[in-house]
């Protein structure tokens, strides 16, 4: 058992220090005046989004870039409530479309759907429950004239609140922010986020689009990731611009936390990309090897010095991390919430991990079974 202890921690312990390394390598992109040139259209898939909507569109009414730029296209996909009135009251020039279902994947399909409707090359897809930065289209606009891409993932953020569910919450994207801006910048991008990932039309059709995954209800964003990794290596990049953080937000409670994380390890199993199955994989060994210590050295089997050192190095290492994401997206603050998030997160991951494996879980109020 202190061997394998041994071994799984110095694992855990390189691969997290790896993707300090590559989170240093991914420079800040900081903005100039460069003129509006590139055209985007942007996809926002929503269901009973009533609630949500109106930031959003206050958001988008305050675009700093030039109107004849861009479309904004809003898929809605059978919602219940008055999304689709909210949306078609506030502007004209919003395209509202109707999803056409013809998989598993509600979202996959709205996108897919919308991208046929689509005027411009460059595809931007956001959801409808986020705030916009003014500079956002500006960001993504000059990353594109100075850098040879098909493809930008780009940073989301939490709303901040006060509580330790909103402060938990916080503190594990920044983490995953971290790990994917890392992953960036070793050459081995494994995750990204649909409320704020851009690429070329073109690219989306020459690779089939989410054709091979849409048995998966979720997974718009890393799947169609890994096929781009895979094709265009080299092009595709992260944009670490302040002017391009979408905030969203976290979910209101701990069961609709719980459901958020099966939905997204759910998706795990399907992966092609073998780094970020071992990522996932050695993430799972090292909370799973803290709560086995613990349970052993409460029965007296295994010194208490070996859980203590396990825990100050996985402390350590990943406060680093969580330190250098809180620092780009200006919540340090958020920080002293870190000890208490530490203790709770390794039950929280095993639990989510063990649960995806036979659980389904509820998402837009529809039910996936496992």
């Amino acid at each position: 058992m202190i061997l394998t202890s041994l071994i799984i921690t110095i694992i855990y312990l390189f691969l997290i220090g790896k993707f300090i390394i590559g989170f240093n390598k991914v420079s800040i992109f900081k903005l100039t005046n460069t003129p509006a040139k590139t055209q985007f259209s942007i996809l926002i898939p929503f269901r009973n989004e009533a609630e949500n909507l109106p930031a959003l569109l206050e958001s988008i009414n305050a675009l700093n870039y030039p109107n004849q730029f861009f479309e904004i296209i809003f898929i809605d996909d059978n919602s219940e409530d008055n999304s689709a009135e909210i949306v078609q009251k506030t502007s004209a020039e919003f395209k509202l479309i109707l999803n056409n279902r013809q998989t598993k994947s509600p979202k996959k399909d709205a996108i897919t759907s919308a991208i046929k409707k689509a005027k411009y090359e460059w595809i931007i897809t956001t959801d409808a429950d986020c705030i916009i930065p003014k500079y956002w289209l500006d960001s993504f606009n000059e990353y594109i004239q100075k850098n040879d891409v098909v493809s930008i993932a780009a940073p989301v953020a939490y709303i901040e609140e006060q509580s330790f569910l909103d402060q938990f919450q916080i503190l594990d994207i920044l983490s995953l922010q971290g790990a994917t801006i890392g992953g960036f910048g070793i050459n081995k991008p494994f995750l990204c986020n649909g409320a704020n990932f851009a690429y070329k039309k073109s690219i989306f059709k020459k690779l089939n689009g989410f054709k091979g995954n849409t048995n998966v209800a979720s997974g718009d964003d890393i799947f169609l990731l890994e096929k781009i990794a895979k094709a265009y290596p080299k092009q595709l990049h992260y944009l670490k611009c302040q002017h391009a953080i979408i905030k969203t937000k976290s979910q209101p409670y701990w069961n609709a936390l719980f459901s958020q994380r099966v939905r997204w390890s759910a998706k795990t199993s399907q992966y092609n990309n073998w780094f970020g199955k071992v990522t996932g994989l050695v993430v799972l060994l090292i909370n799973l090897l803290i709560i086995t210590n613990l349970i052993l050295t409460c029965f007296g089997v295994i010194n208490i010095k070996i859980l203590f050192y396990i825990l100050v190095i996985k402390f350590s290492i990943d406060f680093f991390l969580v330190y250098k994401s809180a620092s780009f997206f200006n919540q340090k603050h958020i920080l002293k919430s870190y000890a208490l998030g530490f203790i709770v997160y390794p039950f929280f991951s095993v639990y989510i991990a063990i649960a995806s494996l036979f659980l389904g879980y509820k998402w837009k109020d529809r039910y996936f079974k496992k």
